[in-house]
């Protein structure tokens, strides 16, 4: 989910904006397609869901779907010939399946068995296939012409809801029952981190790029090299100057100060000192 990617780059450096956007034209469309889909179905459904559970009751759920897709990560490890990561992972989804009783627990993180996500788009970079244009899909969000093949690979090879969905016969569609409960508790998970996008001067290109500096962090574990890095803040580039950047965004801070710094819907607004 993009409100998920930029929840997990909120303490990262400032970035320079990236201008290799050649469908961006069309992305911005699919982008508002999508605002405007989210704002009217999703995130409604979203709320529902938060206002009728409680952090443990979601955090259980999310913990079984986690665990529940897990394969894919295996069978990625795997197809990057990492046998120990493949190892840790069939050990982490063995632990929560049977003593977190089926995955609603996660009893293997405090064995010492953290989550590795991993997808067969990042199995592509590793095996040195270029990033390729960034695309907004309909219905999908951020990704790029690599990081696409992940939708069709592992949701037909790996992911156990899809081919669970894919191999039953359906009279009213309940067999997507789960993949849409899976998207709800994604989406509800990504209510908190709205206000970085309110509070961006240009959303389409904050998502974007934050979805761009997730990728690199997941192909290099967590550590991507210092070259990397300094290419993505742009520190090499002549022209950069961060304190342009934040100019920027103080003046369409300004420009809309209702907009900003807005607090996630169900919490109160923070207290004047």
């Amino acid at each position: 989910m993009p409100l998920v990617a930029v929840a997990l780059l909120a303490g990262c450096a400032i970035a320079k904006p990236r201008t290799d956007d050649p469908l961006e034209k069309y992305n911005r469309k699919v982008y508002a397609f999508n605002d405007a889909l989210d704002r009217a179905v999703i995130r409604p459904v979203a709320v529902g869901y938060r206002k009728v559970t409680n952090p443990p009751v979601r955090r259980s759920i999310s913990d079984f779907f986690t665990n529940l897709r897990m394969p894919v990560t295996i069978a990625n490890d795997l197809l990057q010939a990492r046998p120990k990561q493949a190892l840790k992972s069939s050990g982490r989804f063995l632990v929560n399946l049977t003593l977190g009783i089926g995955g609603f627990f996660d009893p293997a993180s405090q064995l010492g068995l953290p989550l590795e996500d991993n997808d067969f788009g990042v199995t592509l970079a590793r095996w040195g296939v270029p990033e390729g244009d960034f695309l907004m899909l309909p219905f999908v969000g951020p990704t790029t012409a690599r990081d696409v093949w992940r939708l069709p690979v592992d949701s037909y090879f790996f992911d156990p809801l899809s081919r669970y969905a894919r191999h039953h016969d359906f009279k009213a569609g309940q067999y997507y029952l789960p993949e849409v409960l899976y998207l709800v508790t994604l989406r509800a998970r990504a209510i908190d981190a709205e206000g970085f996008l309110k509070s961006a001067y240009d959303p389409y290109v904050f998502l974007r790029d934050a979805y761009r500096q997730q990728r690199i962090y997941e192909i290099y574990d967590g550590n991507p090299p210092a070259e990397i890095i300094e290419q993505m803040q742009g520190l090499k580039d002549d022209d950069f100057d961060p304190e342009q950047l934040l100019d920027e965004q103080h003046q369409w801070e300004n420009q809309h100060p209702g907009q900003a710094n807005q607090p996630p819907e169900g919490q109160p607004p923070p207290q004047k000192q």
